[in-house]
Formats: structure tokens, sequence, C-alpha cells
């Protein structure tokens, strides 16, 4: 079975792979739309992580990372830490270099439950991230990590969605200087 990451799972590994191939799958767009209340957040205060949206464009790509998994106890382990998505259709994945191309399956949070967040201005999600915290660590992690991920495995690609809200995340925590937080520590070693 394959698994694309394209959020967390592009660089929080806790789950064993027979192979792991960095490419992009298209007709998709990666959003800041869905609510965590488990991980990047809390119920009070939830975190926006990202879904996929299907895209107006067939030939948009989201860049992340497709996992061979054989086992049945890590396919348990990814539906439970996945437990707030859906395990949606199989879709062609094509690696970074072009020559591997695939059948993978994707987590999707259901654009009809509870913590799907929909469209919002770059400003209210980066407002919400910047004060989001929860059991996995700050939301300023989860999405400066992500961009790093799209940087370094990805260069030249581009997700204008999310360097637009990784931008505005790094100005609104470098102005909040009163006392340094966890979320400017990761500001500071992500600064580019």
């Amino acid at each position: 079975m394959w698994i694309f990451g394209y959020g967390s799972l592009v660089w929080k590994v806790d789950f064993s792979y027979k192979r792991k191939i960095t490419g992009y799958i298209k007709g998709f767009s990666r959003r800041f739309w869905q609510a965590s209340i488990d991980h990047r957040g809390v119920p009070e205060n939830p975190g926006r992580v990202v879904t996929l949206v299907p895209s107006d464009n067939l030939e948009d790509k989201v860049w992340g990372v497709a996992y061979e998994i054989t086992d049945d106890r890590d396919i348990e382990k990814l539906n439970h830490r996945e437990k707030r998505y859906e395990l949606a259709q199989e879709v062609l994945f094509t690696s970074l270099c072009g020559t591997i191309q695939l059948n993978v399956n994707l987590f999707v949070g259901n654009c009809n439950g509870p913590l799907f967040l929909g469209p919002a201005s770059v400003e209210v999600i980066a407002s919400q991230v910047v004060k989001a915290h929860g059991p996995s660590g700050t939301n300023v992690e989860y999405v400066l990590r992500l961009a790093e991920f799209m940087r370094t495995c990805c260069p030249g690609e581009e997700d204008e969605h999310l360097f637009e809200v990784e931008t505005l995340i790094v100005k609104m925590v470098s102005n909040n200087k009163p006392s340094p937080s966890e979320s400017e520590g990761f500001v500071r070693k992500f600064q580019f």
C-alpha cells in the first residue's frame, strides 16, 4: 500500500515503511483549511493544518512524499494518527525526477465535517496558527517544517498558499518581542 503525505507526514515519520519517494500529485491544492484539536491545537484553541481540495486546474501539483507501507500495524498506526481525515481515492503520483509513477492513497479532511474550516484570508489563517499549540507542538512549527520540506526536497517548486502563510507567520512572531516563546525559537531556527 502506498500513502501520500503532504502535511506533517513529510517530516514527522513515526511509522516504518519499505520505500519513500518525493514527488507530486496533480489536480489538488494544499490548503490550511482543516482544524487541529488534537495535534497542533486544542478544542478551545484549534490550530490549522493542511488538507487537499480539488483544484480548478487539473495540472496543479501538490508536492509531498509517497511511502510504501507493508506492515498492517503501521497502517493501523497511520489510521489512528490521521483519524480526523478520510482515506480517499487512489491518485497518480509522479516522482521528483519523473521516472516513477504509481497510485497512492490520500488522507483528506471531510469538507462536510466539523473540523473543516474552509477558505479564509492568509491573515486569519496566520493569526490562528501563531496562537495555537497542541500535544504535538506549536502550529508555527508545523507550518515552518512544511515550508522547509518544500525548499529542501522540492527546490524551485512553488506552493503559494503555504509560502504566504509562512511569510506572515514569521512576520507576526518576529514583531511580537515581549518575551521569547517556543514559536519565536522556531522562527529564528527557520529564518531564511
